[in-house]
C-alpha cells in the first residue's frame, strides 16, 4: 500500500515535470518565429521590435494607433486598454507570466496586430517583437 502510493506519487512528479519543461519561452517562441520566417534567431531584430511596437498606425476610426498606445511607451509597465481595463507589463522582466504559452501569445498578436496594423503580423514581426521585449528592463 505504502509503496503503491509512493509510486503514484513519483508518477504525478514526473508528469509535473514533463508539463514545466514543455512551457513556452521567449527564446523558445522566438526559435518558432524565426525559423517560421526562415532566418536564424540571430537575425532577429529588437531594434525593428521596438519600431513595431512604437509606431503609429492609422486605425479603423482614422486615429493613429499604436502597441505603445495601450501598453504604455514603458514596456515593463501595466497599461490600459480602451476601455480602462488593466493590462499586465509585455516585458517578461517585469511579468514573468509574459510569452510562456504559445497558444496566448498567438491569440494576443492575432487580435493585437488586427487592430493596430490591420493585417496579421507576419513571423519575422512577432520574433522581433519578443526580442526587443525580451531585453526591455
Amino acid at each position: 500500500m505504502i509503496k503503491r502510493s509512493f509510486l503514484s506519487a513519483l508518477a504525478i512528479l514526473g508528469m509535473a515535470s514533463a508539463v514545466a519543461v514543455a512551457a513556452d519561452t521567449p527564446a523558445s517562441l522566438m526559435a518558432q518565429y524565426a525559423k517560421q520566417a526562415g532566418v536564424p534567431v540571430s537575425a532577429l531584430s529588437a531594434p525593428r521590435g521596438a519600431a513595431l511596437y512604437r509606431t503609429e498606425h492609422p486605425g479603423r476610426d482614422g486615429q493613429a494607433v499604436s502597441c505603445a498606445g495601450c501598453h504604455t511607451a514603458n514596456p515593463t509597465q501595466a497599461g490600459r486598454s480602451r476601455v480602462g481595463k488593466r493590462i499586465e507589463p509585455l516585458a517578461p522582466a517585469a511579468n514573468p507570466q509574459r510569452f510562456t504559452d504559445a497558444a496566448k501569445v498567438e491569440k494576443w498578436f492575432r487580435r493585437n496586430c488586427q487592430d493596430v496594423l490591420q493585417r496579421e503580423c507576419s513571423a519575422q514581426e512577432k520574433g522581433d517583437f519578443i526580442a526587443w521585449l525580451s531585453q526591455a528592463r
